[in-house]
């Protein structure tokens, strides 16, 4: 596991391996990101690193990947949806995207950073719909220091609360717990919009057919 690796080895590689994760995750990677920070803050309670320089290179990372998410989707994803050989339909719901996000952009960039799915595509969406660089850096940069500072605070005094090595462990099962909350939400979650729109399926199908 590459989480279990925050458990043995040194800060020198710790720091770096959580920031290649929640950076990773923050530009659109399927990677626990946010697991990565869960241990590593938890760690920290246990002495083994630091909690500032955990919410820092947390924090950091988030926005670097964020914003390398934010490149790709406007230089990559735009032109994919929209370009002139885009359907009619594509372009409705890039439209109806854009104004999504000129109206909650902020918000969406903000507090995605704690929601799972949207924390993973925020900035791609943010980017495709051409959401102004500077107020995404802005609300992207709080957003990432938020969530390092409360997700890594938390941990940490879970860590707090551990102790030696059945601690270490104790917090590698929790690191795999979160993974199955996660992944069970985002399962709850594709039921709900199924059940919402019973028609989603059949939808999809066309559009491979017509694709």
């Amino acid at each position: 596991m590459i989480l279990g690796a925050f458990v043995n080895v040194s800060s020198n590689v710790g720091y770096p391996l959580l920031a290649l994760l929640v950076g990773a995750e923050s530009a659109g990677a399927l990677v626990p990101g946010e697991t990565a920070l869960i241990v590593a803050a938890a760690l920290a309670g246990q002495g083994r690193l630091s909690l500032p320089v955990v919410i820092g290179v947390a924090a950091g990372a988030a926005v670097v990947g964020d914003n390398t998410g934010y490149l790709l989707g406007r230089r990559g994803l735009r032109p994919l949806l929209a370009g002139r050989r885009a359907s009619g339909r594509r372009r409705r719901l890039v439209a109806r995207g854009d104004e999504f996000f000129q109206r909650h952009g902020a918000a969406a960039v903000f507090f995605g950073r704690w929601l799972p799915g949207l924390r993973v595509v925020a900035a791609w969406l943010a980017g495709e719909s051409r959401m102004p660089w500077r107020r995404f850096l802005l609300w992207n940069a709080l957003g990432g220091i938020g969530w390092a500072s409360t997700i890594g605070t938390a941990s940490y005094f879970l860590g707090k609360s551990a102790s030696g090595s059945l601690g270490a462990i104790g917090f590698v099962g929790v690191g795999i717990a979160a993974v199955v909350f996660l992944i069970a939400r985002r399962r709850e979650l594709i039921r709900r919009r199924a059940g919402a729109n019973p028609n989603a399926v059949s939808d999809r199908r066309s559009r491979s057919i017509d694709g």
